[in-house]
């Protein structure tokens, strides 16, 4: 048996479906979360945790909504990481997903995974798919960087490792993340470490959580360390909980849960951190980590009609093994998950300068199949004993020990470019003089900065101080004045200086600074009037730069105008200016979609549907706008309408894991027939 080890650059063509370009309106609006609530027995480093850090927005990021339900064949760029005992595989331009793992000696697919990536609204910019093991930064849910590249490059050690290393720039909590992949020549396990770097002069939250899809069989049971755990809700509480006696039930077995929740086990201090998902022969993934890694999650989605839709939905049927056909047995999942914090509805300090790093391993813990169906102590007992057998204590410490050696060595080969922000970022920070990272192993290459920089670039330019001019945009790409728009957006105060300094400023500068305020403002009367006042500024343009506003940004200002009066208890004027941006880009499925669901919640239909009749047919006949359009008549006592809509069928690509609505307006406007199973998406 041969005790090599390789990488290799190859490609895997899957049916992917069309993600569609990012959104043109800025993040600036809440982050849709339920209230979290804790209970008596919950420690108060949790709670205070749960209360402390939380992201207002996801700003400076777009939104990721236009994608489809249409798939393709596509070929991708994947790096395999494979010895005699263990395959992995990664898609770099897919998050950088550790997207398969094979255990040789029993063929077994650790991972849940498919031949159709599916995108649904699960994470924070809504793209999200199924499968694999995921990678998430920054704030409570699916990472900002989920479903884009990420910088990938292969590094060579001294001692002659191959490491699979991709990086990237965090743009909400402005920090430098890194995950180096390896597989030593006779390990069972995969090796990656994480390393986050915080270059800023403050404290920022922190958020981290390596998240695994693990194949659901009937007989699958979920391990940890832990005798209790911490169990959550759809509506946000929180309550300490045994597990193995939840709701009457031995629920770390996912096939026992009634509905999704999350298990937080609540692991000891002293305790090693693991956990194990382990089938009818004792066989599943094994996620082992150095003690930084401190959390350990278990989620199910429920067995019930909404659960296992969301998993059809999310995993569309028969597509499940390689070369498989669709149209088979829908295959279930569940999630083993490692976090930074006890839970997920935390954050955790992160102090300046500091940088941080662990370690975790992936593989086949190969238990007893009788133990690990046993007693919860026999069962724990005996699963630590395997985990010690495939990866000991002292192998995790080397590896954490190796992966600082490693960190910023040099990539030897480029294989994916990341985006240009963290090039940018650099430039922004020795205009400023503030501190950057050590760029050695993680580059930020000038290639990789595009349109998207290149106003920001020449507004750094046309400042004194700036200390490198890296990017010579095209004609085509130039502002004709110092900052002469912009179809991105960024986030700093220092940004914000820029675009109101001197006599320089321009109708599309004053738009940019009224958006970057507005996504930092507190709902208080006082910063709102603010916000309002400064895109009604921006739309006057009068402004000593020239020109008005484009098309394009007099839209975004009405809209963020009529976003800030909503906010302030000023529905009618908030409404109006929201009609107004729709009027001015009526080809937009982003702005009507948008204001119609506001016009709805606020209790005009009227206006919903008003605005459909000055909207582009294109964007008519979308599924969202017309289930938009069913609650609109439904509202304006057109029952009847609404309910042919619903009886054509309806498909809404976008769907709100959580949501209920098309099934709560069937029931409404449809009562005594059956509701479509199509529409069951309640995880209740």
């Amino acid at each position: 048996m041969t005790t090599e080890s390789t990488l290799t650059l190859t490609t895997r063509t899957l049916e992917l479906a069309e993600l569609g370009g990012d959104s043109p309106l800025p993040s600036v609006q809440s982050l849709l979360e339920p209230p979290y609530t804790v209970g008596n027995d919950i420690p108060e480093e949790i709670s205070a945790g749960v209360r402390w850090g939380k992201a207002s927005n996801i700003y400076p990021y777009p939104m990721q909504d236009d994608y489809s339900r249409e798939s393709s064949a596509t070929e991708l760029t994947a790096v395999v990481l494979e010895n005699a005992q263990v395959k992995a595989t990664f898609l770099p331009q897919l998050g950088g997903r550790l997207w398969e793992l094979t255990d040789k000696a029993t063929g077994k697919a650790l991972l849940h995974t498919q031949d159709r990536i599916q995108f649904a609204n699960l994470a924070l910019r809504n793209a999200w798919f199924a499968g694999g093991i995921e990678w998430n930064i920054g704030t409570r849910g699916h990472s900002p960087t989920t479903a884009v590249p990420l910088h990938t490059a292969i590094v060579r050690t001294p001692e002659g490792q191959e490491v699979l290393r991709m990086w990237e720039f965090d743009r909400l909590r402005e920090v430098v993340f890194q995950l180096d992949a390896w597989l030593p020549a006779e390990s069972k396990v995969v090796f990656t470490a994480v390393r986050i770097r915080n270059p800023n002069d403050k404290t920022v939250p922190m958020y981290w959580w390596s998240n695994a899809a693990v194949p659901q069989t009937p007989a699958t049971r979920v391990i940890a360390p832990a005798a209790h755990a911490y169990a959550t809700d759809y509506d946000g509480s929180m309550a300490r909980v045994d597990p193995t006696n939840f709701h009457g039930s031995d629920c770390t077995f996912p096939v026992k849960n009634a509905q999704a929740v999350d298990f937080f086990f609540d692991i000891a201090p002293e305790e090693r951190r693991w956990e194990v998902a382990a089938d009818d022969a004792g066989d599943g993934l094994a996620l082992i980590s150095s003690p930084q890694l401190r959390g350990r999650k278990l989620f199910v989605w429920g067995e019930n009609v909404g659960g296992h839709r969301w998993q059809e939905w999310l995993t569309p049927s028969g597509s499940g093994e390689p070369g498989s056909d669709l149209g088979g047995e829908p295959r279930r999942y569940a999630e083993i998950q490692a976090g930074l914090a006890q839970t997920q509805f935390e954050h955790v300090p992160m102090p300046a300068g500091a940088s941080w790093q662990w370690v975790e391993a992936y593989g086949n813990a190969a238990l007893d199949p009788a133990l690990a169906a046993g007693s919860w102590p026999e069962t724990v007992t005996h699963a630590a004993k395997r985990v010690e057998a495939l990866v000991p204590e002292q192998a995790i410490s080397d590896a954490l020990s190796d992966a600082g050696r490693w960190a910023d060595l040099p990539p030897a080969e480029m294989v994916v470019a990341g985006n240009g922000w963290g090039a940018l970022e650099r430039v922004r920070r020795q205009h400023s003089q503030t501190d950057w990272i050590d760029e050695t192993g993680t580059p930020f290459g000038v290639e990789t900065l595009t349109a998207d920089q290149a106003p920001w670039l020449e507004l750094l330019t046309a400042n004194e101080g700036i200390v490198e001019k890296p990017f010579e945009a095209t004609a085509a790409q130039a502002p004709s004045q110092p900052f002469g728009g912009a179809g991105s957006f960024v986030r700093g105060v220092d940004w914000e200086d820029l675009l109101t300094a001197g006599r320089n400023v321009s109708a599309e500068g004053a738009f940019h600074h009224a958006v970057m305020i507005h996504a930092r403002a507190s709902s208080s009367a006082g910063d709102l009037a603010v916000v309002a006042t400064l895109y009604r500024q921006a739309l006057e343009g009068t402004f000593a730069a020239g020109a008005e506003l484009s098309a394009r940004s007099r839209a975004l200002s009405h809209r963020g105008l009529g976003l800030a009066l909503l906010a302030a208890g000023d529905a009618a004027g908030g409404l109006s200016e929201c009609a107004m941006a729709c009027t001015l880009e009526p080809g937009s499925r982003n702005l009507l979609i948008e204001t119609m669901t506001l016009a709805l919640d606020n209790g005009r239909p009227d206006l919903a549907l008003g605005l459909l009749s000055g909207a582009a047919e294109a964007v008519t006949v979308l599924g969202r706008v017309r289930f938009l359009q069913a609650r609109a008549l439904a509202g304006s006592e057109d029952g009847d309408a609404a309910a042919a809509i619903l009886r054509a069928g309806i498909e809404v690509p976008d769907m709100r894991e959580g949501a209920n609505s098309i099934a709560e307006l069937w029931r409404r406007v449809c009562p005594g027939e059956d509701l479509p199973e199509a529409y069951q998406f309640s995880m209740h």
